[in-house]
């Protein structure tokens, strides 16, 4: 057992170390070669359809009789139409703008030396993800327009979909300019593999998981290469006491019920005690007939003996699902210590006409992103306009919020003179 978890290491280290070769390579590259590699990986991921969708039909009948939900299947499944759309979204992000050269802030010194802070590529970027084989060829693209190289361990459920997407991507990489050792599978399926992944600090640069929130504890609690939590989201809609209550009602629905399995769904909801009233029999009208089950507290239960009663669990919970948790509460700083104490840091809307009241709500929430009148689901690379994105993080260090490429890059100064010497 030793020698084979041994084995295993060596393995995930090795190719680790041929991701850093491939990162030094590809940090020089021009945008053009990149975007050329990633038409090339559009192309390949069509023209090898057929066996990639043979691949996924195992992973889809593993899953069936180990009786997976109906919803994770759906998940998981590759049609041709799929993998067409897959191909489409590598093309979108090779058209975005190349983050790597842009100069950040730049200025002549007093003392005549030019100053530029530059992005330039992470390096070599872990990225340990859950379900969907999409993933795969997102992660990978984002990587590479970025300039970085890529090791992705997805699920061990997506397997055989997996190598299939990676064999079709590193077959193309090797028609380009780019190495094919930039777009890696993490060798072995097992939990060894993850760990010697997460411990691989000097070889891998930044750890990125993406899935429910005991993976994303996991990966932070176990690693020691740098991490960047992404995904968790429970946010809340707070309905204040200068609310107007029909765009309330428009913005706690829509929060909730256009996408409930995405992290920037709403999860929860909070309502100012002087529109308890008027709004609470509306909300939760609304909602039912949607099909949301409420978990209330007590004041919440008095207004519809269909609410749920709501657990310590029930507030801190990122349901996924149709089910949401509500709380009246006295002012607008109990609701944010409510969103203190329950939240995740991911989104946080307020429904309000006082302008006072907003900044207030802006001033004290501490999350990555604050709606103002508008729904939680507009937290979103996309929607901020700014493409493709890897993930929402929800941390301070780094980057936070949607990670667009430019937050999959650092940042070196280049300093300019003219023989500079520096005196006493």
């Amino acid at each position: 057992m030793g020698a084979m978890i041994e084995g295993t290491q060596e393995q995930v280290h090795e190719a680790a170390r041929r991701a850093r070769t491939a990162a030094a390579a590809l940090a020089p590259l021009s945008r053009q070669a990149k975007d050329a590699a990633l038409h090339a990986i559009a192309d390949a991921l069509v023209a090898h359809a057929a066996e990639i969708v043979r691949a996924n039909a195992a992973d889809v009948t593993r899953a069936r009789e180990a009786g997976t939900s109906a919803a994770m299947i759906d998940r998981l499944s590759l049609t041709e139409e799929r993998i067409a759309a897959i191909a489409a979204a590598a093309r979108e992000i090779a058209a975005l703008p190349d983050p790597v050269g842009e100069t950040v802030r730049g200025y002549t010194l007093p003392n005549g030396l030019e100053l530029r802070q530059v992005r330039v590529p992470l390096g070599v970027v872990g990225i340990i993800y859950e379900g969907r084989p999409n993933v795969t060829v997102d992660a990978a693209a984002l990587t590479l327009k970025s300039g970085n190289a890529v090791l992705l361990r997805g699920s061990s459920s997506a397997h055989e979909s997996n190598v299939a997407l990676v064999a079709a991507m590193r077959d193309a990489l090797r028609r380009t300019d780019l190495p094919a050792d930039a777009v890696q599978l993490v060798p072995g399926v097992g939990r060894e593999s993850v760990k010697h992944l997460m411990r691989a600090r000097g070889l891998v640069d930044v750890l990125i998981p993406r899935g429910g929130a005991s993976l994303i504890n996991s990966v932070v609690e176990e690693s020691t290469v740098p991490v960047i939590e992404t995904g968790v989201g429970n946010c809340h809609v707070y309905v204040d006491a200068d609310a107007d209550l029909d765009t309330a009602v428009d913005i706690l629905v829509n929060s909730k019920v256009q996408r409930p399995s995405v992290c920037n769904a709403a999860e929860s909801f909070l309502v100012h005690a002087r529109v308890a009233d008027a709004f609470l029999p509306r909300a939760l009208a609304a909602l039912r007939d949607k099909g949301v089950t409420v978990h209330g507290d007590a004041r919440v239960r008095s207004y519809d003996p269909a609410v749920v009663p709501a657990t310590e669990d029930d507030f801190s919970a990122e349901y996924l699902s149709l089910d949401i948790s509500a709380a009246v509460v006295d002012s607008l700083e109990d609701a944010v210590g409510h969103i203190s104490r329950y939240g995740s840091s991911h989104t946080e809307a307020i429904v309000t006409t006082s302008q006072r009241a907003a900044r207030r709500f802006v001033a004290l929430v501490d999350s990555a992103a604050v709606m103002i009148n508008a729904s939680t689901r507009f937290t979103d690379g996309e929607e901020f306009g700014f493409g493709a994105e890897i993930g929402i993080s929800t941390q301070k260090l780094h980057a936070r919020g949607p990670m667009a490429l430019p937050e999959l890059t650092s940042t070196k100064y280049v300093v300019t003179g003219e023989g500079h010497l520096k005196g006493a």
